[in-house]
């Protein structure tokens, strides 16, 4: 079964992110990790990744953390309940773009 998060974004609508089959969240890029970064990467099997991007840095990857509990929060819900809605991030999401 698919499990999806919803990210609020800036726009002011939600987009759906995949949570299943991730490898990884990290705080910034696979080539440039950073705590601080204005970029979350999420990697997932098959080498495909999602870049949720922030106006401003995060502080001490508390948007990787943020992120990754949401993931976790998606996977633990009944089978039945396939889209787990972000109740608030610690900084506005900017845009989320897949590679």
């Amino acid at each position: 079964m698919e499990k999806f998060i919803s990210v609020p974004n800036t726009a002011g609508a939600n987009q759906l992110v995949s949570a299943t089959n991730v490898v990884v969240v990290i705080a910034g890029t696979v080539a440039s990790p950073s705590a601080t970064s204005t970029s979350t990467t999420i990697m997932y099997q098959g080498g495909k990744s999602v870049a949720i991007v922030t106006g401003t840095a995060q502080v001490a990857s508390n948007m990787r953390d943020a992120i990754q509990n949401a993931i976790a929060t998606a996977l633990q819900t009944s089978w039945t309940e396939t889209v787990y809605v972000v109740p608030t991030l610690p900084i506005a999401v900017s845009s989320i773009t897949v590679a």
